[in-house]
C-alpha cells in the first residue's frame, strides 16, 4: 500500500502541539466583531483543545507523519 497523503485543509485548521495534543482556533472570529463584548473577543482569540477521543483519532489518521 502506498503512502497516505495529508489533508491540506486540515493542516490549515488544526495544529498539533509538541506533546501531541490537537489545538484549533475558535470558530466565527474573522469579521463583524465590533458588536461583541470585549470578553467575547478575547475568548475567541484563544485556541481551544480538542480532547474527544474519537475526533482526535480521526484527525490523527488524516494527518499521517505529523
Amino acid at each position: 500500500m502506498g503512502k497516505l497523503k495529508t489533508k491540506k485543509t486540515l493542516i490549515k485548521r488544526v495544529k498539533i502541539s509538541k506533546n501531541g495534543k490537537i489545538v484549533k482556533k475558535a470558530t466565527a472570529s474573522s469579521h463583524n466583531k465590533r458588536k461583541w463584548s470585549a470578553s467575547k473577543r478575547f475568548r475567541k482569540l484563544r485556541e481551544s483543545l480538542i480532547d474527544t477521543r474519537g475526533i482526535v483519532k480521526k484527525i490523527k489518521k488524516l494527518l499521517p507523519g505529523r
